[in-house]
Formats: C-alpha cells, sequence, structure tokens
C-alpha cells in the first residue's frame, strides 16, 4: 500500500511519517508535499496512492482544494489543527479527521480502519462518517489541573491560565495573577490535552493563551514578537515555522 502526505508544516510531516512507519510498516511512504499546488504538480506525473494524509489548511489554500481538483481520489484521511473544518468535510467521505498534533493510539485506530476497509473492499458509509465527525466535534479536553502545594492540593481551571513555559528543566503553568506552578506534562502532552482553539505552542518553550497574547510585533527573520500578559522576564518569539498556522489561529 502506497500513502501520500501533504503537509505543510515539517515538523508535523516528519512526526506522520515516523508514527506512520512505527504502526504501519506496510504502508510506503512514496512522498510528501507541503502545497495546493505542488500536490497537483505531484498527482499530475504520478498514479494515484491507496491512502493520502491530507492537512486542511495549505498555505496557498485548502486540503478541500487539492481534492476538488482531481476527478477521482483515494480515501483521505484528513489531519488539521480546527475542528470547524470537520462539517467541511463530510462531502468528501473522508476515513477519519484527526487533531494535530496526531495522538498515536487515535492514528493507530484509524489506520486499522482503513486497513479493515482493504481487506473487506468496504468503502465508508455516510453513518461511519458522520460519526467521525460527532467524535472528534464532542472530544473532551481537560479542564483543570490540580497542583501540589506543600501537603494540599491547589485546583486550577483553565479559565486561569495565561500560558505554560518550559524552564529550568521542567514545565511551569503561569496564570493570570502571574503566579507560577510546576506541572508533571511536557509542552507535548499538554498540546494533545489542552483545546487548540484556547492554547497555541508559538516554540519549543512556550504553550500561550489567546487572552494572554496583548500585542503582535515583527520581528527579524520572518518571525514575531508578542507583548504577553503576564509579562515574562524575556522575549517570546513565534518560531518562524509557525508564524502562519498562529496567524490563522488568531484569525489575523
Amino acid at each position: 500500500m502506497k500513502a501520500l502526505i501533504v503537509e505543510d508544516e515539517l515538523i508535523a510531516a516528519k512526526r506522520l511519517q515516523n508514527l506512520v512507519n512505527e504502526l504501519a510498516p506496510e504502508i510506503e511512504l512514496v512522498g510528501h508535499v507541503s502545497s495546493v499546488k505542488s500536490a497537483m504538480s505531484w498527482f499530475q506525473v504520478n498514479t494515484m496512492p491507496d491512502l493520502i494524509f491530507l492537512d486542511i489548511q495549505l498555505n496557498d489554500g485548502y486540503g478541500f482544494d487539492v481534492l476538488d481538483q482531481l476527478e477521482e481520489y483515494c480515501p483521505v484521511i484528513f489531519t488539521t489543527a480546527y475542528n470547524e473544518y470537520a462539517i467541511r468535510g463530510f462531502k468528501y467521505n473522508g476515513i477519519d479527521y484527526l487533531l494535530k498534533p496526531i495522538d498515536k493510539r487515535e492514528l493507530n485506530t484509524t489506520l486499522a480502519k482503513f486497513k479493515k476497509s482493504i481487506v473487506n473492499k468496504e468503502g465508508f458509509s455516510e453513518i461511519s462518517a458522520l460519526q467521525n465527525f460527532k467524535n472528534l466535534l464532542e472530544k473532551e479536553y481537560k479542564k483543570r489541573f490540580m497542583i501540589k502545594i506543600g501537603n494540599q492540593f491547589k485546583a486550577i481551571k483553565v479559565e486561569e491560565i495565561a500560558y505554560f513555559k518550559s524552564e529550568e528543566g521542567g514545565i511551569i503553568l503561569v496564570n493570570s495573577m502571574n503566579k507560577k506552578f510546576p506541572v508533571e506534562y511536557s509542552l507535548d502532552q499538554l498540546e494533545e490535552i489542552l483545546d487548540p482553539f484556547i492554547f497555541f505552542r508559538i516554540n519549543r518553550k512556550y504553550l500561550v493563551t489567546v487572552d494572554a497574547v496583548k500585542e503582535i510585533h515583527t520581528y527579524f527573520n520572518s518571525r514575531l514578537l508578542l507583548k504577553m500578559l503576564p509579562t515574562p522576564k524575556e522575549e517570546v518569539i513565534v518560531s518562524r515555522e509557525r508564524v502562519t498556522k498562529f496567524k490563522e489561529w488568531l484569525d489575523i
């Protein structure tokens, strides 16, 4: 079986590639393209694969634009950072809709579903596709953190959090009152359990909330400088590879 990855974030594409190689080594990844234009160029000179991993938001358009230009296409696994596109994707009868960062267990379930359909030579019914959308839209995210302070525990609601930052080998939760609490999660883990509408990973050190971003300034090397509340002691920079997604996240 052959699969194509259409993904404009190199880090996300590499993670997906590694997960597929680990979970389904029988699937040969025959290519990676990063835009609508490059995807269409790829299809002009290559035969249709058995599976497409398709990012919904690309730098020059939407993954839907790729499918709209093809007369026919193979099964599709949509990947997206935002679940508001799931309903629009219903008409494309995708196998599944996975929120980024891709969860290993969810991807394994989706790949098993795909391989079962190949063995049974069955398509995906509208009922099963609709259930995929329902599951995606109803995904539960973490609502509070229990922080140990001495011999007691304090509950901090997600609404009270300004941002998370990597500090001295650990992860610190900073609330809106600029109080800091250590948490036993990595930033990668926090990305998976927190609502992507509220939280965004701007670089390797910071996971920020919408309300904490007060000003955005252009910065050298195509990056962005953020003014945050509470204000950290260091400059907070959106890494170059995350600038486009960050702007989409804030709808700017």
